[in-house]
C-alpha cells in the first residue's frame, strides 16, 4: 500500500493560510475520489477540502481550529500501489464554498505571507481582530511579549496588503523596550500637568445581557453571521459615520434599458440588470474623487490605485457576503454585466473563492431590491465609504423645458452615502454623491451596448 499525501490546496493568490472547522472523515474511513474530507475557513469564505485519490484515511495530521498554510500536508491517505510515496499535484485546485462570510462587511483582509514551520501554538484564540488578520508566529510572538490588541492592532505592516510580519513586530518590540525607560521619565515629569487637566475617557459599552422567558426562541449565530456582527460593531466604533442623500431622474437610464434588455439577452445569453449601470457610474465618479477610494491607516491616508466595487450580495440562508469586481472602471459595461451576474450567480450557489472577495476598495449595495428607498450602510473597512441605491419608483416631477416647467412622471430613486468623516468631510462625500447621481441622469440614450 502507497501513503498520498494530501496537501492544503491554493485558493488565490492572496489566501496563504486557512483554519480547519470540521473533518468529515476519520482515520480507518473508506475514501472514494472527490469525498469531501474536511472544510476550512479562510477570513471570509469557507470551503470543502475533496480528495483527490481512493482509499483509506491514515492520519489527520491537524485538529480543529488549528490554522494550516497552504501546502502543508493535513491528511494521510493509504492508497493501492506500489509501496512509493506519490507526490500530490502542485497545481492550484478550485475548491467550491460551502458558506461565505462576509464581513465583515471586512472584510478585506489578506491572506498571511508564508512563514517558516516554527514552533507556534496555533490553536491559541488570543488576539482575534476583525480588521487585521495576524499569522500564528505573530500571535504567538506577541503574547510572549505581553502585547495588548490594541498594541498589535497599532503595529503598521509592512507585508502585503499592510500585513504584519515577523520583522514589523520585533521591531516595534525592539524600539518599545529601547523607548520604555524615557517613557517612564516622561510619566514623571507630566504627573502634575496630567493631574490638573483631566483627561475624559470614553469606554465602549459593556455587552447586554437579556434574558429569554420560556415563550422565546434562542438561535445560536452560525460563524458567518458572528463575523459580521463582530465587523459591523468594530466598524461604528472605528468610524465615525457621516450620511449623504441625493435623489436621481432616472428615466433615460430606465427607456434605454428597457430598450437593448432583449436584444442584449439574445446576443449574450443573459440578463443586464441595473447594477452594472449603477457600478461604472460609481467607478467614474471615483476617478473623479480619487480621495474617497480610501483607507485609513492612523494618521495616513492610502489612496488605493485600483478601483475594485464590492457588490453587497444576500444569500439564501439570510447571511451577506460582498464580493469583488476587479479594476471596474476598466471594463466595459458587457464586461461589467458579465462579472456582475457572475458573482452573483456563484454567491447563490455557495461558489465564490477567496480571491472573490478580496481587495475591495469601495462598497455597493443595492437595497432597492427589497423595495426600500433609502438606507444609512455601514462603512466596510477597512474602506471608506459605502454607496446605497433605493428603488426606483414612479413619480410626478418638476421637469424644465424651454417654454417654461411642467409636471411630469418620472423615474426617480434616492441614493445615500455613508463615509468615514476622518477623512473625507461634507463637501468631499456629497460632490462625489452628486457626481454618481449626474452619470446617471446624464445617461445616453442612444448608447450602443
Amino acid at each position: 500500500m502507497a501513503l498520498y499525501k494530501l496537501l492544503l490546496p491554493k485558493m488565490g493568490e492572496s489566501v496563504s493560510e486557512a483554519t480547519i472547522t470540521k473533518w468529515l472523515k476519520q482515520p480507518g474511513d473508506r475514501i472514494d475520489e472527490d469525498d469531501t474530507l474536511l472544510e476550512i475557513a479562510t477570513d471570509k469564505v469557507d470551503s470543502e477540502v475533496p480528495s483527490p485519490v481512493k482509499g483509506v484515511l491514515k492520519e489527520q495530521r491537524y485538529t480543529v481550529d488549528q490554522t494550516v498554510q497552504v501546502g502543508e500536508v493535513v491528511a494521510i491517505i493509504e492508497i493501492e500501489g506500489e509501496e512509493e510515496e506519490p507526490t500530490p499535484p502542485q497545481q492550484e485546485i478550485t475548491i467550491p464554498s460551502t458558506t461565505s462570510s462576509e464581513e465583515r462587511l471586512d472584510l478585506n483582509i489578506p491572506g498571511v505571507e508564508q512563514l517558516p514551520n516554527v514552533g507556534v501554538d496555533t490553536s491559541s484564540a488570543q488576539y482575534e481582530s476583525t480588521l487585521r488578520f495576524y499569522s500564528p508566529l505573530v500571535k504567538n510572538i506577541a503574547r510572549h511579549e505581553g502585547l495588548s490588541q490594541d498594541e498589535l492592532d497599532r503595529i503598521q505592516g509592512t507585508g502585503a496588503e499592510g500585513r504584519v510580519t515577523k520583522e514589523d513586530i520585533l521591531t516595534y518590540v525592539a524600539h518599545r523596550d529601547s523607548s520604555s525607560k524615557s517613557e517612564k521619565s516622561l510619566q514623571t515629569d507630566q504627573a502634575e500637568t496630567r493631574a490638573e487637566s483631566p483627561k475624559i475617557i470614553v469606554t465602549a459599552p459593556s455587552h447586554v445581557h437579556t434574558v429569554a422567558n420560556g415563550n422565546d426562541e434562542i438561535i445560536e449565530m452560525d460563524r458567518m453571521r458572528r463575523m459580521i456582527a463582530d465587523h459591523m460593531v468594530k466598524s461604528t466604533q472605528i468610524s465615525p459615520h457621516v450620511c449623504s442623500f441625493v435623489e436621481a431622474d432616472v428615466t433615460n437610464l430606465v427607456l434605454w434599458r428597457n430598450k437593448v434588455k432583449d436584444a442584449y439577452k439574445k446576443r449574450e445569453g443573459e440578463n443586464i440588470t441595473f447594477t452594472p449601470l449603477f457600478i461604472e457610474a460609481i467607478s467614474k465618479a471615483l476617478k473623479d474623487f480619487p480621495l474617497v477610494n480610501i483607507s485609513i491607516d492612523g494618521y495616513n491616508i492610502i489612496k488605493k490605485k485600483n478601483i475594485n466595487i464590492g457588490m453587497a450580495a444576500a444569500l439564501p440562508n439570510g447571511n451577506l457576503i460582498v464580493p469583488v469586481i476587479k479594476n471596474a472602471d476598466q471594463l466595459s459595461l458587457v464586461g461589467l454585466s458579465k462579472s456582475v451576474n457572475d458573482l452573483a450567480q456563484r454567491s447563490r450557489a455557495n461558489k465564490l473563492k477567496p480571491d472573490d472577495t478580496q481587495d475591495g476598495t469601495f462598497t455597493f449595495t443595492n437595497i432597492g431590491a427589497f423595495g426600500n428607498i433609502m438606507g444609512t450602510p455601514i462603512i466596510n473597512q477597512p474602506q471608506a465609504a459605502i454607496l446605497a441605491v433605493g428603488s426606483i419608483t414612479k413619480k410626478p416631477a418638476v421637469i424644465e423645458t424651454e417654454y417654461g416647467d411642467m409636471i411630469g412622471i418620472r423615474h426617480m430613486m434616492y441614493l445615500s452615502l455613508s463615509y468615514d468623516h476622518r477623512a473625507i468631510d461634507g463637501a468631499l462625500g456629497g460632490t462625489f454623491l452628486k457626481r454618481v447621481a449626474d452619470y446617471l441622469e446624464n445617461w445616453d440614450t442612444n448608447r450602443v451596448i
